[in-house]
C-alpha cells in the first residue's frame, strides 16, 4: 500500500483480495517487455473507483492517488486492449460459480437507457442525439445481463438509435459469452427476433405489459435488468454522460458493474470464511 484508505469507493482487503488475482498481468511481468509499474495496482483501482463512484474531473483527482494522467492512460489502454471487458467476464464467472450457478450464463435480458450529455459539451454532436420518447439529448447504452442482473455486454449509442436497431451488436457479444435466450421488451419486436434466432441461434422472447395496464407494474424477467440500470445510475459518474468516446462510455458502465461485483463477491466470500455451513 501507498497510501491509507479513506474513501467509501476505496477497496477493503477483502474486495483487494476478490479483485486482485483477475487483473491482467503487468508487462514487466509477461515478458513482452516494459518498465516495472511505480505505482500499486491496488491505488490505481481505487483512483479509477473514486472517480466512477464519486464523479468529478480527472485533473481534480485528490492528490493522494498517483497523477491523474497516469490512471487514466491505465483506464484507456484496458479499454483498447479489451481488458476491462474481460475482467467484467472473470468477475462475473467466479461471483456465479459463489452463487452456485453455472460460471457461463445461458439467459438474460436486454434493455437500453438513454442518457443526458453533460452541459460541457464533451460528447460530440456526432456520436449523440435525441431520445423523443424519454426526452434525453445524449446517449444511449444498451445492455445485456444474466438472470442475476450481472452484466454481459454493453454497447453505446445515440440516444435516437432505436433499441432494435442497436441490440445486434449486444446480443452477438452475449451469444459469445453462451447466451441463448434472451427476454425483452416491446421494442426489439420485428425483423430482430428472426435474426437472432437464425444467425445467432439466440431465442429473444418478448415481455408484454398486460392489457390497460396502467402506471408502474413488475414485469416478470425485465425486472433484473431494470434493477441493474439502477445499480449503475448509483455511480455519480453514470448519472450523466461526461465521456468525448462512446467506448469510454462503455467502459465507465463496465467499471460500475465492477464496483458491484466485487462488493459482492468479497461478501460472499468474508460470509463464507466466517461461517462455511452457511448457505451462499
Amino acid at each position: 500500500m501507498t497510501r491509507r484508505p479513506r474513501y467509501t469507493s476505496d477497496l477493503t482487503d477483502t474486495e483487494w483480495e476478490a479483485l486482485s488475482p483477475l487483473l491482467p498481468a503487468p508487462l514487466a511481468a509477461t515478458g513482452l517487455g516494459g518498465r516495472p509499474e511505480k505505482h500499486s495496482r491496488r491505488t490505481m483501482i481505487d483512483a479509477i473507483f473514486y472517480v466512477v463512484d464519486n464523479g468529478g474531473k480527472w485533473r481534480n483527482l485528490p492528490a493522494d492517488f498517483p497523477p491523474w494522467q497516469t490512471v487514466y492512460g491505465m483506464l484507456r489502454r484496458w479499454c483498447r486492449e479489451l481488458a476491462t471487458s474481460d475482467l467484467v467476464d472473470a468477475l462475473r464467472r467466479h461471483l456465479r460459480t459463489a452463487l452456485g450457478r453455472s460460471a457461463r450464463p445461458s439467459a438474460g435480458c436486454i434493455d437500453s437507457q438513454s442518457v443526458h450529455k453533460t452541459a460541457e459539451a464533451t460528447v460530440p454532436r456526432h456520436s449523440s442525439g435525441f431520445d423523443p420518447h424519454k426526452k434525453v439529448n445524449g446517449r444511449k447504452r444498451h445492455l445485456v445481463t444474466d438472470t442475476l442482473g450481472l452484466v454481459v455486454t454493453v454497447v453505446i449509442t445515440a440516444a435516437d438509435v432505436q433499441d432494435r436497431d442497436a441490440a445486434w451488436r449486444a446480443l452477438y457479444g452475449a451469444s459469445l459469452r453462451g447466451l441463448k435466450h434472451v427476454w425483452a421488451d416491446q421494442g426489439y419486436e420485428g425483423p430482430l427476433v428472426d435474426q437472432a434466432e437464425n444467425v445467432l441461434g439466440l431465442v429473444v422472447e418478448i415481455v408484454y405489459r398486460q392489457a390497460g395496464q396502467k402506471g408502474f407494474q413488475l414485469l416478470p424477467r425485465r425486472w433484473v435488468i431494470e434493477r441493474t440500470l439502477a445499480w449503475i445510475s448509483r455511480r455519480r459518474r453514470c448519472a450523466r454522460d461526461y465521456e468525448r468516446l462512446p467506448e469510454h462510455h462503455a467502459t465507465i458502465v463496465c467499471w460500475a458493474a465492477i464496483i458491484h461485483m466485487t462488493r459482492k463477491l468479497a461478501r460472499l466470500t468474508h460470509t463464507t470464511q466466517q461461517d462455511p455451513k452457511q448457505p451462499l
